[in-house]
């Protein structure tokens, strides 16, 4: 039942990690703090396939994550320039701002296929209208209403929760505080410094000129009041910045233990299988023998009765609806962190993040395929109906929910 799997798998994190390095060293590249030959090494080192991802699992349990060993071997990597590999960051800045970028980078497709949902929703709202079905209200007959208004309804959630996850999406942030979350380490006093301890070892581990150079460059006693960097706070400059390279959001502080955009996230996905469970529910209660309104268009078969045809797709959204909302309650209780970088509360999120996202994935593309294939039976809807009456504004409702984009 689960999606993304290329999206969201243990390559794809490894991706999105390097991509937050590679653009902290851009970003300092593009504001004065690194030379432009160190982003292009290390840009060119960030390759996936040069790195053992079994190797740094197992690396990753000594420090907590997975970005130590991984930093180790990327400033390896790019050799003389290895110095301005994470300069100034704290892991939970890369690792954070890789997870926004796997999310990022999953909900695009999850975007898309619950807009073909709801495309082939109003198309079954549209020529059902004037379908007439039995309401049911707590499980028995009601009075009338359509199938259309039904569907309807169906989409009306389906673009509830679209707007949700695309709102949500665009509100994803990059993560740069540094070691306290005050950005301390990208002020020239300390930058300064770092740079000039980082490229004195640079240039003792590499005879390259331009090593020995910026090693020369990067310290000046004479100057103990370095002036600001020019237009505005040099940490904030570095930190838009940053987001810049990736293609996120910049927040308004770091976010170390202000956890909203993770929570806002497992609500967002918590509604999205909600809604698309609700569909998957009501396929469910009207595709039973006895009832037979509406059947998939593609059933899945059985192992001992072979005249079966299951609602498999309707059957693994409706698992998923299930399992995401007490996913999504790990994220919310992450809310709940300690000091300047939390113990437990962080990492609790990592796993229960992706598998939401894995289940709203699956949920979404399992409905596109439901929906663009699901049969409808308006004599088995008639049959059925055993009170009579209007069917009130039900066509008026779905004209008027047919508007609504």
């Amino acid at each position: 039942m689960r999606g993304a799997a290329g999206e969201t798998g243990d390559v794809a994190v490894l991706r999105a990690l390097l991509d937050a390095e590679v653009a902290l060293t851009r970003a300092q590249a593009a504001l004065g703090r690194a030379p432009r030959e160190a982003a292009e090494a290390v840009a060119g080192a960030a390759r996936v396939a040069a790195f053992d991802l079994p190797g740094l699992v197992a690396r990753a349990r000594s420090g907590g994550n997975p970005v130590i060993p991984l930093v180790e071997d990327l400033r390896a990597a790019a050799g003389p320039y290895g110095a301005h590999v994470h300069r100034g960051a704290t892991s939970q800045d890369i690792m954070d701002t890789a997870l926004m970028l796997v999310t990022h980078r999953t909900l695009g497709p999850v975007l898309a296929d619950l807009g073909r949902v709801a495309g082939n929703l109003a198309g079954l709202a549209a020529a059902h209208r004037d379908t007439v079905m039995a309401a049911r209200t707590l499980t028995q007959q009601a009075v009338p209403t359509t199938f259309g208004l039904k569907a309807a309804g169906w989409r009306k959630l389906v673009l509830d929760a679209r707007d949700r996850l695309r709102a949500v999406r665009g509100a994803l942030p990059a993560q740069l505080g540094g070691a306290a979350g005050t950005l301390a380490a990208f002020h020239p006093d300390a930058a300064d410094a770092a740079e000039a301890a980082e490229a004195a070892e640079a240039a003792e581990a590499s005879e390259a000129a331009e090593a020995a150079e910026a090693a020369e460059a990067a310290f000046h006693p004479e100057q103990p009041e370095p002036e600001p960097e020019p237009g505005g706070d040099p940490g904030l400059r570095l930190a838009a910045r940053f987001a810049a390279e990736l293609g996120l959001a910049e927040p308004v502080l770091p976010w170390h233990v202000l956890r909203t955009p993770v929570a806002d996230l497992g609500g967002a996905l918590a509604f999205a299988s909600g809604a698309l469970g609700k569909l998957a529910a009501d396929v469910l209660v009207l595709s039973r023998t006895e009832v037979g309104e509406l059947s998939e268009g593609v059933g899945g078969g059985s192992s001992s009765m072979p005249h079966k045809h299951n609602p498999v797709r309707a059957t693994m959204i409706a698992a998923a609806a299930r399992q995401v909302p007490a996913q999504a309650a790990v994220l919310y209780g992450s809310l709940a962190a300690e000091d300047e970088r939390p113990s437990g509360a962080w990492h609790a999120e990592w796993q229960p993040l992706r598998e939401c996202l894995r289940l709203v994935a699956g949920a979404a593309r399992d409905a596109a395929e439901l929906v663009a294939g699901l049969r409808v039976h308006p004599e088995r809807m008639r049959a059925n109906l055993t009170l009579s009456g209007s069917t009130g504004s039900a066509r008026a409702l779905v004209e008027r929910a047919l508007k609504e984009d």
